[in-house]
């Protein structure tokens, strides 16, 4: 078959296989074994060498592929071509992995139909762009794509931090992470599934070289994304995508697609970002832009967590997990008086008013802990007639309080996350969240909604039959929406959720915890954490406004630089202040002079803010 328009071309190769010219590249596609070289049509600067094998692995067996063929044209078009590679399965009755060429990108995934073990089984892992093989030459194991590009751009902020790092370097993309080593991928939970392949090395941790660049990035509707995250796995020159299922996604006798990755020539990592969430609003798979929010969402912020945390190290023994457990303590009534005092002192005016953890007797409740606050409604009430908005500080997935029947449980019986398959957890989440927000309750204007990098995770675990890993967490997320939003019509939810799909379940992004150093182990400039993550949020979420965080800060020095950053990011870029009398990191005390800084940054925000709203 040969094709030839404008855009895209398709002959024969010299060696027999199938080329596919698009605008930007050119793959070859090798005539016996599974694999094709994708190139830069410019100047053939090879990118990888693709695997044309897919791995769907059940719990009750590893997926190997054999008895593979080669690849085949399956339907031609002007715009248009797919070819597909048929193999046998050990754990499947049928599978073929399909690659579609348009002019500007290229498309892969696979099907697999027929699970072996009956007609219901539980995917365990995928893997993408290769997998486990037993060839016709007698060559076995895991095959990879081949890693011919030099650098990789991560969405997602992590410890070290290193935005571009060497293509030889791993990648998690998800919403499962922690502090522990290994695990501090989480801050963005999900990012946006898209990296970048570069062909320039970074020259520092933040640092986005020029250059050359292709998007690499997975595409399926949210409720599909059933996996807990999705890895950029290399070893010895060259990769594959992992994507943990962990055995909570039933398949059928009909089988399963996999999600696809989509291969993108970009001018930048910024301009993958864009394409990628573009992509997915065209194909219905996310949002559109949304319209403008009340006015009240873009006032600055005054989040009361980093003078909880700033009073607590004065006193604590200055371990991280004494200073923490101490600053929840303090979220209490005459602490935050305490701090408005400050405030209006200041003559500072935030708009909205966050009361952070912990307010609640138990985290998975909302139940108000009478100590700590013995009137948040009238608390919230006075606030109102100041003309200003409170936000209740909301723990994802936490358990505490829960019945178990309604939760995740260990092995043991033991509950890790609540249970948002469950619809019983879910009428009871919704409940909650009528009872904070609503004007019979506590009147609460919205939710800062946190730890969403805590979704459960474990093959072991026990849950409801029903949506697990990030399509869980949208479902947990739009359950609170949907809630608050029938609360009160106004209802500010703020997330720390950038990926493009969850635009509908979101109303503000927040930045979330600023990190520390990079993989030599220097302290990397808070500013440089700022504007990276606004950078990632403004390209995956056009039009969400976005709360620029402030905390944890190591000095004095570095908060004020942080403050006046945040006043110059744009009128999308709500100023947040966490600190009013000292800074938690080094103990040194703010001055009168600080806070004035404070004034002045907010005042520049609201003048472009106000220049941006006059028609």
């Amino acid at each position: 078959m040969t094709l030839t328009s404008p855009e895209l071309s398709v002959h024969q190769g010299a060696d027999g296989g199938t080329v596919v010219l698009g605008t930007a590249y050119r793959l070859e596609v090798d005539p016996k074994q599974p694999r094709a070289v994708l190139r830069d049509r410019s100047d053939g600067q090879v990118w990888t060498e693709l695997s044309l094998l897919a791995g769907l692995d059940l719990v009750s067996g590893r997926d190997e592929s054999y008895d593979i063929g080669a690849a085949r044209v399956s339907s031609l078009a002007d715009d248009a071509v797919e070819l597909v590679v048929e193999a046998s399965s050990s754990v499947w009755e049928s599978k073929a992995l399909h690659v579609l060429c348009t002019p500007g990108e290229i498309e892969v995934w696979a099907r697999a139909a027929g699970p072996r073990v009956g007609e219901r089984a539980r995917l365990g892992e995928m893997t993408l762009l290769g997998g486990r093989a037993v060839l016709p030459n007698g060559a076995g194991g895991t095959f990879r794509s081949s890693i011919r590009f030099a650098a990789l751009f991560s969405p997602t902020p992590t410890e070290p931090v290193h935005v571009v790092r060497p293509a030889t370097s791993p990648s998690s993309l998800g919403v499962v992470g922690d502090a522990a080593p290994g695990r501090l991928h989480g801050i963005f939970s999900p990012p946006p599934l898209c990296w970048a392949l570069g062909d320039r090395l970074a020259d520092g941790a933040t640092d986005v070289p020029d250059g050359r660049w292709w998007g690499l990035s997975l595409r399926a509707p949210v409720e599909q994304l059933t996996m807990t995250a999705v890895r950029y796995a290399p070893l010895d020159g060259g990769f594959v995508l992992r994507l943990d299922y962990e055995g909570h996604t039933l398949v059928d006798a009909e089988g399963t697609r996999t999600p696809s990755v989509v291969l993108r020539p970009a001018a930048s990592p910024w301009q993958a970002l864009t394409e990628y969430r573009d992509d997915l609003v065209q194909r219905g798979l996310a949002p559109a832009e949304p319209p403008p929010g009340p006015n009240w969402w873009a006032e600055p912020i005054f989040c009361g967590w980093g003078a909880q945390c700033a009073r607590a190290s004065r006193t604590a023994d200055h371990a991280d997990g004494a200073t923490v457990t101490g600053a929840s303590q303090l979220a209490r009534q005459d602490v935050y008086d305490e701090f408005l005092d400050i405030v209006d002192g200041a003559g500072l005016d935030p708009g909205t008013i966050v009361i952070d953890d912990r307010w609640q007797y138990a985290y998975g409740t909302g139940d108000v802990d009478l100590d700590h606050w013995p009137d948040l409604r009238g608390w919230i009430a006075a606030r109102h007639a100041e003309g200003r908005r409170v936000l209740l500080w909301w723990k994802a997935w936490d358990p505490q309080g829960v019945p178990v029947e309604e939760c995740v449980t260990d092995p043991a019986g033991r509950p890790v996350a609540v249970d948002v398959a469950d619809p019983r957890y879910r009428e009871r989440l919704a409940g909650i969240v009528a009872h904070l927000l609503g004007p019979d309750g506590l009147d609460a204007d919205g939710l800062k909604i946190d730890f969403t990098q805590r979704a459960p995770s474990g093959e072991s675990l026990r849950a409801a039959d029903g949506p697990w890993g990030i399509a869980a967490l949208h479902l947990l997320l739009a359950t609170i929406s949907t809630a608050a939003k029938r609360a009160k019509s106004d209802a500010l939810l703020v997330t720390h959720t950038p990926h493009p799909s969850f635009g509908d379940v979101c109303d503000m992004v927040r930045l979330n915890d600023v990190l520390e150093r990079d993989v030599a182990g220097e302290p990397v400039h808070v500013v440089e954490h700022l504007t990276f993550r606004h950078a990632v949020a403004g390209h995956s979420l056009p039009g969400h406004l976005i709360d620029t965080d402030q905390w944890p800060m190591p000095d004095r020095v570095s908060w004020r630089s942080y403050v006046e950053a945040q006043g110059d990011l744009g009128p999308g870029a709500v100023p947040a202040l966490y600190y009013l009398e000292s800074i938690d990191g080094s103990g040194e005390p703010l001055t009168a002079d600080d806070l004035a800084l404070v004034a002045t940054s907010w005042a520049r925000y609201r003048a472009v803010r106000a220049q941006e709203m006059t028609p």
